[in-house]
């Protein structure tokens, strides 16, 4: 397999465009979180692996819980499963709506983030209301990071319930101590993302990647 180019050579315009082509094999996408760099590509595009600077991050703690949210929490009967609806999350998550009409959710990224899924290392948040699907998300966890890929609601805050259940712990048995976000938004600005250079966020991935060793 031929190795990852080293991330410093990554272009800033666009911001941390890596390398091209390749494949979606579980030994390349390993290889590729372990240094910090993930595919993201449309339909009609070869595979695109980016490394962006600086890097969106999530740290628990800083995890903002509004007034209102804390309020919607004291009162929601919502229930968190884990790796229950592994490929529902992933539709739900590439599904079409007025507001999206194109996804780089793909059939072979499914197919890829499945077996990651079967052998363990992607693993789903699923939000239930009395049974049914409402919300929730999915990445890769490597030691103690987790790196979000997506996620989805089909009720107000069942996205937010599911990062706030990963942020406060209830999700895995170890610590996550960061969330890798990818790139910045504001929708993830508003929860308490934060930005780090490319070398702080590889220095801090090396550091939780090593609790797995």
């Amino acid at each position: 397999m031929e190795p990852f180019p080293p991330t410093g050579t990554a272009l800033q315009d666009p911001n941390g465009l890596l390398a091209v082509g390749g494949d979606l094999s579980v030994e390349r996408l390993l290889e590729a979180y372990r240094r910090g760099i993930f595919p993201w590509y449309e339909a009609d595009e070869p595979i695109l692996w980016w490394t962006p600077n600086p890097r969106a991050v999530l740290k628990p703690e800083n995890f903002y819980t509004s007034k209102s949210f804390k309020k919607f929490l004291r009162r929601t009967d919502w229930l968190i499963e884990v790796n229950q609806q592994f490929h529902s999350v992933v539709d739900a998550c590439s599904a079409l709506t007025p507001e999206r009409e194109a996804t780089w959710i793909s059939t072979p990224m499914k197919i890829a983030y499945q077996e990651l899924h079967r052998l363990g290392y992607a693993h789903s948040i699923e939000v239930m209301d009395q049974g049914s699907l409402v919300g929730g998300l999915y990445g890769v966890k490597l030691g103690s990071i987790f790196f979000g890929e997506s996620m989805f609601s089909k009720a107000t805050n069942a996205s937010k319930f599911a990062l706030h259940a990963l942020c406060r712990g209830d999700v895995f048995a170890d610590e996550i101590t960061l969330i890798d976000c990818q790139m910045p938004s504001e929708h993830l600005s508003a929860l308490g993302m934060s930005l780090l250079s490319r070398e702080e966020f590889e220095q801090v991935l090396q550091a939780g990647i090593s609790l797995s060793d």
